[in-house]
């Protein structure tokens, strides 16, 4: 799967975030690195909306901004996730295509388990509705 990763400051979860996306087989496309967090937010909305990226993962401090400018691009739902099971959650109900992160409070080993709830987990079709209600 082709992931786009922004963010406004690389640090070194955004490192981690990156090699485990790449060791999980994933092509990561970096769109915004680093970019103030409004261009970071808008450039992977807008990479995931053209097609450019099947998913992607923004991080800013609290990953509110990057969240926030994210959806702001259509067609773009983004989820600010703090653990694995509202990331399941947001892809599974929500059909999320793009995951927002805090570089504040996020440590690598959540990063991972979010990251892995993310990319693996199936939107449910039953929810196929609702989400197109948001178009």
């Amino acid at each position: 799967m082709r992931v786009a990763l922004g963010t406004d400051e690389v640090t070194s979860l955004v490192d981690e975030i990156e090699e485990h996306l790449e060791v999980a087989g994933h092509e990561v496309v970096r769109v915004a690195r680093p970019q103030p967090w409004p261009r970071a937010g808008k450039s992977v909305g807008e990479a995931v909306a053209s097609g450019l990226a099947d998913r992607g993962v923004v991080c800013c401090w609290t990953g509110t901004g990057v969240s926030i400018a994210a959806n702001k691009v259509s067609g773009v739902r983004a989820a600010l996730c703090v653990d694995a099971a509202t990331a399941a959650g947001a892809r599974r109900w929500n059909d999320a295509n793009v995951l927002a992160l805090s570089l504040r409070l996020t440590s690598v080993e959540v990063s991972r388990e979010i990251l892995d709830a993310f990319m693996n987990t199936a939107t449910d079709p039953g929810e196929a509705a609702m989400v197109a209600e948001l178009s």
